[in-house]
């Protein structure tokens, strides 16, 4: 079953879901409100933000994409990426973990509709608020999650892995589970397949700890992950489908609009502090207002640059081909790296407009969390590895002609 065929249209029907209620910027603006008043305990603590994902379940919000065929609202990626940086204005950790889930629940969503157990994944996800966690990075691999060591066991009706995962984020906190594979023990690394496990699929033994400069809520630490469970939790399709298609879009567009968050509120706490040093000083701006008109311009080309690949997305993303196209993939997976570096170049604006203001960590315009945490986005797998292997694509792609092409 092809994108196209396994994604409802469910626009005309997600009304009747929130006539009655919140909309789902509200739900996000609510859950956004308990996230800022805990974030600075989350990071001093490096503890999972539990107050936050209360409010979360609360609000409905971990389901919010599920199809209401199966007791979702339908949401686009236009709703969850505006939800990714409403929360990360608030908390980074909270976002990036909202983003991540929902990297995974749209794999499920998008590669598991006539699947009774995908099917039945996605009404827990949104009846019981099911948080998915996952497990993509092995090893010595660095970040390559297009090659896998461990291998499934096939035995019949039942299937067994045991992985070295260097990093599962939220991982014990999680209710559920998304990993890769080697499809068998004799298969290549990169001939792969997708795994959708409940949390009594699995084990987790950790391995490693958490101790980092920023992204500290995200308790990314490092497991063994046994799995011993049904078979039918591994996806028919290839991964190498479901990557290009679904994991790499969503991934990139939620990581950003997360990344996005965090440069807003470090920008808004420059204009406060520009504000309050202009009224102080007879209107007169201080030294340091021209960064703040840098970390403004910065912003609005990270805005516009996400807006426009969620646009493209969206025009394609029930089209195999479309999405497949070297243009497409190439601008996806560059989203990425322009993303995290316009992002980080923002914060350090922001930074300095407020000077010491902005540097100290016990005042109204502290930026440090908000600056450890985007400084997460260049390395999250890694920007080097990333140009590194879309050297050849962007050799083949071809220059536009017109500034409209």
């Amino acid at each position: 079953m092809n994108v196209r065929e396994a994604v409802l249209t469910v626009d005309e029907t997600r009304p009747s879901l929130l006539e009655h209620g919140p909309s789902l910027i509200e739900r996000a603006a609510r859950t956004a409100s308990v996230a800022v008043a805990d974030a600075d305990d989350v990071d001093r603590h490096a503890r999972f933000p539990h107050k936050a994902f209360d409010a979360a379940r609360e609000q409905k919000l971990l389901g919010v994409m599920i199809p209401v065929e199966f007791g979702g609202f339908g949401a686009s990626i236009h709703d969850v990426t505006d939800i990714c940086y409403t929360l990360g204005r608030a908390c980074a950790s909270t976002a990036m973990i909202y983003a991540m889930h929902t990297t995974k629940v749209a794999c499920v969503i998008r590669h598991g509709h006539g699947i009774p157990w995908m099917e039945t994944m996605m009404r827990r996800v949104a009846r019981d608020q099911w948080l998915l966690a996952s497990s993509t990075t092995e090893g010595q691999n660095g970040g390559n999650i297009r090659a896998s060591a461990a291998a499934v066991d096939n035995a019949g009706d039942i299937v067994s892995l045991v992985r070295d995962a260097t990093v599962i984020s939220y991982g014990a906190q999680a209710d559920g589970l998304v990993t890769i594979a080697r499809r068998a023990t004799e298969a290549a690394a990169s001939d792969q397949v997708l795994l959708a496990l409940a949390r009594d699929d699995y084990s987790l033994k950790q391995t490693q700890g958490w101790e980092t400069l920023g992204m500290r809520g995200t308790c990314s630490t490092g497991f063994e992950l046994k799995v011993d469970c049904p078979a039918d939790r591994v996806f028919p399709e290839a991964y190498d489908k479901i990557h290009a298609q679904t994991m790499t879009p969503f991934a990139h567009l939620c990581w950003s609009s997360a990344w996005a968050g965090i440069a807003a509120a470090s920008v808004t706490r420059a204009q406060a502090f520009v504000r309050k040093a202009a009224r102080t000083s007879g209107g007169q701006m201080p030294p340091a207002a021209a960064h703040f008109t840098a970390a403004k311009m910065s912003l609005a080309k990270l805005r516009a640059l996400i807006s426009a690949n969620l646009d493209a997305f969206a025009r394609a993303e029930h089209d195999e081909r479309a999405l497949g196209s070297l243009d497409f993939q190439s601008s996806i997976t560059l989203l990425k790296v322009q993303a995290s570096e316009l992002a980080v170049e923002t914060v350090m604006h922001a930074m300095r407009t407020a000077g010491l203001s902005g540097y100290r960590n016990d005042g109204e315009f502290t930026m440090g969390r908000h600056l450890r945490d985007v400084l997460s986005s260049p390395i999250m797998i890694n920007n080097d590895r990333i140009l590194a292997n879309a050297a050849t694509s962007t050799l083949m792609s071809g220059i536009p002609a017109s500034l409209r092409d």
